[in-house]
This record gives structure tokens, sequence and C-alpha cells, in this order.
């Protein structure tokens, strides 16, 4: 047993860690300061075992149960609301309105490929790094966004909606999912889209850094783009495809986010991340700019509770 996960295994196969072997490969750097060699490094243990896997039911954690759908179910979703693409969002993370557009352009340009397209925020919620927003604060506030039908509110494109008939929020849907972060950049983004395959998903939005975490002292480990640039180059056959988002940002001379590729030469609003955490912290809520009031201050509470 591990976390929510419960099962037996047959082992057929015990061999040493080779874990040294083990960053490179997934990483892709033999460096071991970073939060993804540490998962490894951290462990105390060095035997691997293999065999076959049979995973038995569990309970669902009580705050989020209705949204914990197994791939059966997720494709009857995806099938009962008469999707011709489904959109996966995978997150860590409370959205800003940044991360908001990556879901907004994804299913947008899937809208205007004259797809009957829906979008599903689908967080990990299995095991992350301790500063990472627990599970509970994120979804809720992901809730928020889905019950007050908020997403892309201020950026989307009216006219696009319009035209089709029917609201972006009438395609967006909250699915969790039960993973662990590996923060593994661009061999985690081909991870993370077979999960999206297993559970029926044709697309998943690949952004910038996607599952990125750097160095300790800051520095990167991989270009910004290169979790998109991977699936350029990869061998064998990956049914759910990538739509690849860039860079996005608030610009005050359209009054809303838009992709910072659209404004070159132009300075977006932003505040850094550390910032952004202060406030939150201190009990401020953030420029608007950044991120909602809603999710503002659910997160707000959360930090307060800590501190308390």
């Amino acid at each position: 047993a591990r976390g929510n996960l419960l099962g037996t295994i047959r082992v057929s196969d015990v061999y040493a860690w080779e874990k040294q072997r083990y960053v490179e490969k997934v990483y892709g750097t033999s460096r071991i300061d970073h939060p993804g060699a540490a998962i490894v490094t951290d462990d105390p243990r060095g035997t691997l075992v293999g065999g076959e896997i049979s995973v038995l039911p569990t309970g669902r954690h009580p705050e989020y149960a209705d949204l914990m759908l197994s791939p059966t179910r997720t494709r009857a979703m995806i099938a009962d609301k008469k999707w011709e693409a489904a959109l996966a969002f995978q997150t860590r993370n409370p959205l800003h309105r940044a991360h908001e557009y990556a879901l907004v352009y994804g299913v947008e340009t899937l809208t205007r490929q004259g797809l009957y397209a829906g979008v599903v925020l689908n967080p990990l919620v299995g095991q992350l790094k301790n500063d990472d927003v627990d599970a509970s604060t994120r979804v809720r506030t992901y809730r928020i966004l889905r019950d007050n039908r908020l997403l892309g509110q201020g950026d989307s494109d009216r006219t696009l909606w319009d035209e089709v008939g029917y609201d972006l929020n009438d395609v967006f849907e909250l699915v969790c999912l039960d993973q662990k972060m590996f923060y593994g950049g661009p061999s985690e983004a081909i991870m993370h889209s077979i999960y999206r395959q297993n559970h029926g998903f044709s697309h998943i939005v690949i952004g910038r850094k996607h599952a990125d975490a750097p160095y300790r002292d800051g520095t990167a480990i991989w270009g910004d783009f290169d979790a998109q640039q991977i699936f350029d180059k990869l061998p064998g056959e990956l049914h759910t495809r990538p739509v690849k988002v860039g860079f996005a940002a608030y610009y005050d001379s359209l009054g809303r986010v838009d992709l910072t590729e659209r404004h070159p030469g132009e300075a977006p609003y932003s505040i850094s991340g550390t910032k952004l955490r202060e406030q939150l912290v201190s009990g401020e809520r953030p420029d608007v700019r950044i991120i909602r009031p809603d999710v503002a201050d659910i997160l707000i509470e959360s930090y307060k509770r800590r501190k308390g």
C-alpha cells in the first residue's frame, strides 16, 4: 500500500536500484541537486522488484471523492458529452489567469478546427514536493472556477463562443488524477500524455516548462519548450496529441491575458512568484490581473490555517 493506492505484486525480479543511472536516463542530467533526483536519493531503499501488479479498490479522499474517476468512467463521461475532442490540462498548482489561459487557448484552438471540444482540468492529487500547495486546497480553488463558471472570464474569445452557440464553461469539467509528480520535464510530459490516453483524452495541453523544477541554485535543467519539442521526435505511437501553448500574461493594452508571442516588445503586467506568495501569506489579495479574487481568498485562508 502507498498513499491512496493498494495492490499486490507477484514478484518475478529483484535487482539493485542504480540511482545515478536512473537520474541520468529520466532527467537527462548527472546532477542530483534538483527535486526529481531528490525523490530517488532521499529514499533509503536500494532494491527494486518487478512483477505482475494487481490494483485493489480503495477508499477515496472525502474532499474530492466525486472527482476521482477511473479511466473507464472518464471515457464514459467523454462519450456521454459527445465531445469530438477531449483536452486534458495537467497541473499541480492553483491556477493563475495565465495558467487558465492555457486551457482557454487549447480548447479554442480545437474549436476553431470545427470540433465540438471539451476541456478537462485534470490535476494531480498524489505525492508532491513539500512546498507545493496541498491537494485539498487546490481542489477547492478548482471547484470555484468550475462552479462559478469563471474559467476564461475576461480572457476568452467571445466572438468564437457566440459563433458556436455555447459557452466555454459549458464544455469545462474537473477530474482529479491520483498520481505523484516526478518533476521530470520532457520525460514526464510524455508520461502525462500516456496517463491521459488511458483515460480517453484525445489531446493534452503542453505548455512552457511542463513538469519543470530547476536545480537548487535556480538554473534551468531544460529549455522552456523542450517538453513540447520531445513530441516532434517521439518514436512509437501515442494517440493523445499535444496542444502546444507558449507563455501567457496580462496585457493592459488588451485588458486581458494573451500569449506573449503576440506582443513583441510590449511588457505585460507581472509580479514574481515570491512576491505573489508573500501577498497571499500576509492576507493580501494579489492584483486581479494575476489571480482571481475567488481563488486568492481560498489560498489566503489556507496560509492562515498553516500559520495558526
